[in-house]
């Protein structure tokens, strides 16, 4: 089957690297690597917005206001810089071209994120990994997600979550919770669903990116949802 979309961008957390929550378990991200490179094969363009989580959550962890905010989130984007080198790896492990950058550069190890270096890789059938979020503190890996596909001109972004769609209510604490199969930009705003931080979320309507949240432990749920695959929620104009 052709694939529904030529470039994709997939916001992957730090943990999907993690088989135990902590760390770097290069076994844990076999599927996850198996399915890019099948995309790669397939002629998808493929970039990739790490987290950082399964090293450090950043703003999210309590230091007893003895680490400042902003230095909570530095440290949060030099995890995800770790990331990206080790999935980077993983990747040419596994004979998929890969090029890893990061909002700021770190001399020896990772290039300067630049929209035409990584259009120029994408070009090339590279999967091009960034990290470093967006170089600023006070922001998720979501708008660094909506930033950079934006940048390249993605055609959607995969949102891999441990959630099998967008919910009207919590689907963990109501039983009666309705999912969306398909959901407008507007209509996400009219009900107040959560898709994703919502700065990060106006950029993406802005500029007309759609969105499709999924589970990632779905059995091939990226190859699936680039093929067109009705999977989890579909955000769109």
């Amino acid at each position: 089957m052709q694939p529904k979309f030529k470039r994709i961008l997939i916001k992957l957390s730090g943990e999907s690297l993690s088989g135990t929550g902590f760390g770097i378990q290069t076994k844990a991200s076999q599927a996850i690597v198996d399915q890019v490179k099948q995309l790669v094969e397939m002629g998808v363009q493929v970039a990739i917005v790490i987290g950082g989580g399964n090293i450090l959550r950043g703003g999210r962890v309590d230091f007893d206001g003895a680490i400042k905010r902003r230095t909570a989130d530095a440290m949060g984007m030099m995890a995800t810089m770790i990331n990206a080198l080790a999935l980077r790896d993983i990747l040419l492990f596994n004979q998929v071209p890969a090029l890893a950058l990061s909002s700021k550069s770190v001399e020896g190890c990772l290039l300067a994120a630049n929209a035409d270096i990584a259009d120029e890789a994408l070009n090339l059938g590279k999967v091009v990994i960034f990290s470093g979020g967006t170089g600023n503190p006070f922001v998720t890996t979501d708008t660094a997600a909506s930033l950079r596909a934006i940048e390249i001109g993605a055609d959607l972004i995969l949102k891999a979550t441990t959630v099998d769609g967008v919910y009207d209510k919590d689907p963990n604490r109501y039983s009666d919770a309705i999912k969306y199969s398909s959901v407008t930009f507007d209509e996400v705003l009219a009900k107040e669903l959560k898709v994703m931080d919502m700065a990060a979320f106006l950029q993406c309507k802005e500029f007309n990116v759609s969105i499709c949240v999924f589970d990632m432990s779905e059995n091939n749920a990226f190859v699936r949802v680039v093929q067109g695959e009705q999977l989890g929620t579909l955000v769109h104009c």
